[in-house]
């Protein structure tokens, strides 16, 4: 896939970005299955039947609670936030595999769960499994995105956790269901545990 050189939201098309993306998968061969890479709420709200999931670890990318939510889990006068990949570090998570036959359908009902709005950079990642790697797609954030939110304090996290919610819920119930979701498959976010203490 091609870098985005902006970040402003009128100027990133969604729909040729999925269009992008589907000819990509196209491209990998003959009609190969889709191996999506879940770092978050598609570990326990996936919306779709996978045909298979394997525990998974991303190297060059990490989990971040760190991207601005003014709708699903906050409100522009009180953001909330959802986690991002951000480059760096590495990742546990699931990979998901969709039957080739199911892609086509598939793509737009998952274009408009995680891209209702263009802010996410998919990106092809390299996931290791106990069963080989798998090249999967992924919903990755630049840092230079106004939706990154850069590193916040402890109080800030705080006071998040205590005030902002959404037309989906709280940011901490949220981060707390990804944390029980993540556990349940064997992954523990030592970072994210972290953060949920300041909650207590």
């Amino acid at each position: 896939m091609k870098p985005l050189r902006t970040w402003i939201p009128e100027q990133r098309d969604g729909a040729a970005m999925m269009a992008e993306t589907l000819a990509d998968w196209r491209a990998q061969g003959e009609r190969p299955d889709l191996w999506v890479f879940g770092y978050a709420s598609l570990v326990w709200r996936p919306e779709f039947e996978a045909a298979e999931s394997r525990p998974g670890r991303v190297h060059g990318h990490h989990r971040g609670l760190q991207m601005w939510s003014r709708v699903n889990r906050g409100t522009p006068e009180c953001p909330g936030l959802v986690f991002a990949l951000l480059s760096g570090g590495s990742c546990d998570g699931l990979a998901l595999r969709v039957p080739h036959e199911q892609v086509e359908a598939l793509m737009p009902r998952l274009w408009a769960r995680e891209m209702p709005n263009p802010v996410y950079d998919p990106k092809w990642l390299r996931v290791q499994t106990p069963q080989g790697s798998v090249r999967a797609l992924a919903f990755t954030l630049s840092r230079r995105s106004p939706s990154f939110t850069g590193q916040l304090t402890p109080e800030r996290y705080r006071d998040i956790f205590s005030r902002s919610c959404g037309r989906y819920g709280t940011t901490l119930d949220y981060a707390r269901r990804t944390f029980e979701g993540l556990k349940a498959h064997g992954i523990h976010d030592h970072a994210l545990e972290k953060l949920l203490r300041l909650a207590d």
